[in-house]
């Protein structure tokens, strides 16, 4: 099965699934979806990670969620600042979102332009690129876009079992969210 054949749209409030409606994560779809109308928060209701690609915009209210934006929304180095908006920011919500078309998949076809980059760009020696790509690449590459995100909730699960760790998908094709199938 093609992993996006796994993405399941959120059109109406109704495809929201119950257990998310009229939580945080269900006001996430209505906001960024549906355009709902801006309600107004003090205070973080949930914690969002994202990647950090430039092509995503989420539609939410001010104060609405701490976001932590990493590439490929891979938080194994994140994990002081997913503890911190739980303890200290209250969150009892984590909604992980990974992309189409992410940057992250397939990272050693990039090597030469990575490599290039940093020479022409950074000013960098080339062997020293080529080394500080080989050193880093394994730990951020990440497959693919919806196996990577579930594994992550799943291991944020276990780390943190009182908190709901929803993993969706960001479709840069239409923009918006989707629940993702967890098992193929």
């Amino acid at each position: 099965m093609n992993p996006m054949e796994r993405l399941i749209a959120v059109q109406s409030k109704q495809d929201i699934p119950s257990e998310y409606q009229d939580t945080p994560v269900g006001l996430l779809f209505e906001y960024h979806n549906f355009g709902r109308t801006k309600d107004v928060y003090t205070n973080a209701q949930l914690l969002i990670g994202m990647c950090m690609d430039n092509r995503k915009c989420l539609n939410i209210p001010p104060h609405f969620a701490f976001i932590l934006r990493t590439g490929g929304v891979n938080l194994r180095y994140s994990g002081f600042k997913v503890s911190y908006a739980i303890a200290v920011g209250g969150v009892r919500q984590v909604v992980l979102i990974g992309h189409t078309q992410c940057g992250m998949v397939n990272l050693e076809s990039k090597r030469e332009q990575f490599v290039k980059g940093l020479v022409e760009g950074a000013g960098w020696d080339v062997k020293v690129a080529e080394e500080h790509f080989a050193k880093f690449f394994p730990m951020f590459e990440i497959g693919n876009e919806i196996d990577f995100i579930l594994s992550e909730a799943k291991r944020l699960k276990i780390t943190y079992p009182k908190i709901d760790i929803v993993p969706l998908m960001y479709r840069i094709e239409d923009n918006l969210l989707y629940q993702i199938k967890e098992s193929a």
